[in-house]
C-alpha cells in the first residue's frame, strides 16, 4: 500500500479530506502512566470511587458547542476468562491472573459459564475466594469477578461486577434467575411460542442488574454481547432489546471473539476458523443474516468487520454500542498442561470445579491465547480504579488492537479553534452548521517485538464516516446506508509517536466517525462492496488462519451533534 486513496462520498459529506503528519517522540503506556500517577504508588493513592469527571453526564444547562473531553491515559484489559470453575477450561484463577500481568494486562474479568455444576455447588460463591486470592497476589492488576451469561434465547454476554460485598450473592441470584442454559430458556427459533417469553427474560436480566445497582447494592454492573455471529442466534432485534433495557449496563459486545488461535496453520484441521466461528445457520439462527456472517474477518466478528453492517446500524441511531476484543481463555494453544485427574465419586456436577492441571511436557489441544498475549481491549480512563474502568467501558473511551499492533491510539475531534479540546473515543462533539472538522489521531507505532518475536508494522489507518438517522424503523434492520470509509492514509515506514490532522469538511446532519488500520498483509473489497469499504479485512481460507499475519486495530465511535 503506497498511495493515499479517496473514496466517493455521501452527499452530506465533504470531498476535500487532506491530510498531513506530524512526527512526535514517543513514550510508552507505562511512562504515561507514571507522569498521570497512576502506576506504582498512584495505584494505591488511587480512589476506587472517583468518576471520569469531565466525561460524566453534564449539567441540565444546554452545553455550549465544542467539546471539552479529558486527556485519557488507557489500560488494558480482557473481559472474558475461563479458569477451572467452567466446565470446559483448564487453568487455576493464580494462573491466568499470573499470565494476564507477564502480558502487560492491567484488569482482567473472569467469566465463569453458567451451567449446573457451577449454580448447585455455589460458583460464584465458591470462587470468591479464589479472586480475593488472586487480587492479593497481583496488587498491580484490577482483577473483577463475572460471569458468562446464557443469555435466553440468544448468545453468552460477559457480565462485570465491581469489587464489593455483595459482588458474588449478587452474581448467584442473577445466574439462578436468568440464565437460559440453567432454566431452560435457550429457545429462540422464529415461530417458536416459547421465543418471546425467552427474549422478555433476557431483557428482564439486564433491568434486575440495573436495580441492583441503582439500590445500592453493587456499585456498578456491566454486560457485553460474546462472540455474536458466531450461531446467527443474536438478532438485531434482540440485541436493540437489551440495548433499550440499559443503555448504562448493556453497553456493547466483542468486535472480535477470543480463540484466535484456532486456525493457526497445522493446528486444529482443515476447516478451522479464527475464533471458533466453524457453525453453520440452524434453526435458532435468525434467518436474515447472510451465509457470511457466520466467519470472522481479519479475526473480527461479521457485525463490527462489516463497514455499513450491525455495528453501524445500532450506532447510525445515534446511541453509543462499543466494541471490545477477548481472549475468552480456555485451553491455550501449545500449552503443555492437561487437566487433572478426578477424585473417585467427583465430577463437575456434583463440585462446580475441575481438577488443577498437570504438566504433560507435550502440547495439548486448545484454540486460544493467554489473556493479553494476542487480544487486548484499552479503556481510556483520568483516574485508576475499578470504578474507572467500568466508567471508561460505559463511556466509550475504547479501542481494540490484535498482535500489539501498535503502542497507543489517541483520537480527538476538534471545530474551530476556542471551543475546547474536543471529543475522544464514545464523546460526542456539538458542531455548529457550517462549521470545519478536524480528526486528529496521535499514533505511538510498536516500539518491541510482539509475543510472537517480530516488531509490528501499521500499513494504513482508515476514517469510517456515518450518518445519524435516529431509531429504526425495522429494529430488524442490519444495514446503515450512511457508512463509508471516506479517507485511507498511508502510513507505513511511519515510526515513533506522529499525529495524523484530517480535516472532515463540515457537518449538515448528525454523524458519526471511527478509526480502523491493519498491517496491510491481507485484505480486500467489503462485504457490502468496494464503494463502501475498499480494502477492509477478508475471510482467511479454513486451516490457514494465522492470526498474527493480519492484525487490526478499531476505535470506537465519536459522535458529531449539529446544533
Amino acid at each position: 500500500m503506497n498511495e493515499d486513496r479517496r473514496h466517493p462520498l455521501p452527499a452530506w459529506a465533504d470531498p476535500e479530506v487532506p491530510e498531513e503528519g506530524l512526527d512526535a517522540q514517543g513514550v510508552s503506556r507505562r511512562g504515561l502512566l507514571r507522569r498521570a500517577g497512576l502506576f506504582g504508588a498512584g495505584f494505591a493513592a488511587a480512589s476506587v470511587a472517583g468518576t471520569l469527571g469531565a466525561g460524566a453526564v453534564g449539567a441540565a444547562a444546554e452545553p455550549a458547542p465544542g467539546g471539552d473531553d479529558p486527556d485519557l491515559v488507557y489500560l488494558v484489559g480482557d473481559h472474558h476468562v475461563h479458569t477451572v470453575y467452567s466446565h470446559d477450561a483448564k487453568y487455576t484463577f493464580s494462573q491466568l491472573a499470573m499470565r494476564a500481568a507477564q502480558f502487560g494486562l492491567d484488569w482482567m474479568v473472569f467469566t465463569e459459564h453458567s451451567n449446573f455444576g457451577h449454580a448447585n455447588a455455589g460458583g460464584a460463591l465458591a470462587e470468591h475466594a479464589e479472586v480475593l486470592k488472586a487480587r492479593a497476589e497481583n496488587p498491580r492488576m484490577l482483577v473483577f469477578q463475572g460471569l458468562e451469561w446464557y443469555i435466553p434465547a440468544a448468545e453468552h454476554a460477559s457480565v462485570i461486577i465491581a469489587p464489593g460485598q455483595n459482588e458474588a450473592e449478587v452474581l448467584r441470584q442473577f445466574e439462578l434467575a436468568y440464565d437460559g442454559k440453567l432454566n431452560k430458556r435457550t429457545e429462540g427459533s422464529t415461530g417458536h411460542p416459547d421465543t418471546p417469553g425467552n427474549e422478555a427474560l433476557a431483557v428482564e436480566g439486564i433491568k434486575w442488574l440495573a436495580e441492583r445497582k441503582r439500590a445500592g447494592y453493587i456499585d456498578d454492573v456491566l454486560v457485553l454481547a460474546n462472540h455474536p455471529s458466531r450461531l446467527g442466534i443474536d438478532s438485531p432485534h434482540e440485541m436493540r432489546a437489551w440495548r433499550d433495557a440499559d443503555p448504562e449496563i448493556m453497553i456493547g459486545m466483542e468486535g472480535a471473539p477470543g480463540s484466535q488461535g484456532a486456525a493457526l496453520p497445522g493446528w486444529r484441521g482443515a476447516n478451522s476458523i479464527r475464533g471458533e466461528y466453524e457453525n453453520k445457520p440452524s434453526a435458532q439462527s435468525w434467518a436474515g443474516y447472510p451465509a457470511e456472517a457466520y466467519v470472522t474477518y481479519g479475526g473480527f466478528d461479521w457485525m463490527t468487520a462489516t463497514v455499513g453492517g450491525l455495528w453501524d446500524a445500532l450506532l447510525s441511531e445515534g446511541r453509543l454500542f462499543s466494541v471490545t476484543s477477548n481472549s475468552d481463555n480456555h485451553r491455550t494453544v501449545y500449552d503443555t498442561l492437561r487437566n487433572g485427574d478426578w477424585p473417585a465419586g467427583q465430577n463437575f456436577d456434583n463440585t462446580g470445579k475441575l481438577p488443577d492441571p498437570v504438566e504433560t511436557g507435550t502440547p495439548q489441544p486448545g484454540s486460544d491465547f493467554w489473556p493479553g498475549q494476542f487480544s487486548r481491549t484499552h479503556v481510556g480512563v483520568t483516574k485508576y480504579g475499578y470504578l474507572e474502568v467500568m466508567a471508561g467501558l460505559r463511556a466509550g473511551r475504547v479501542w481494540v488492537d490484535h498482535g500489539q499492533l501498535v503502542d497507543g491510539i489517541d483520537v480527538r475531534l476538534t471545530g474551530p479553534g476556542g471551543h475546547g479540546r474536543g471529543a475522544t473515543l464514545g464523546g460526542r462533539l456539538r458542531a455548529r452548521r457550517g462549521w470545519p472538522l478536524t480528526l486528529e489521531v496521535t499514533v505511538t507505532t510498536a516500539s518491541r517485538p510482539n509475543y510472537h518475536g517480530e516488531v509490528p508494522k501499521l500499513a494504513h489507518v482508515d476514517v469510517i464516516r456515518g450518518a445519524v438517522r435516529g431509531p429504526a424503523a425495522d429494529r430488524d434492520t442490519w444495514r446503515a446506508p450512511g457508512t463509508r470509509v471516506v479517507r485511507t492514509v498511508d502510513v507505513s515506514g511511519k515510526t515513533g509517536t506522529y499525529t495524523l490532522r484530517i480535516p472532515l469538511g463540515q457537518f449538515s446532519e448528525p454523524g458519526y466517525v471511527r478509526l480502523r488500520g491493519s498491517d496491510g498483509r491481507r485484505g480486500g473489497p467489503g462485504l457490502l462492496g468496494r464503494d463502501i469499504d475498499p480494502h477492509g479485512p477478508i475471510a482467511h481460507t479454513p486451516g490457514d488462519g494465522d492470526p498474527w499475519a493480519d492484525t487490526w486495530f478499531y476505535t470506537n465511535p465519536i459522535f458529531i451533534d449539529v446544533v
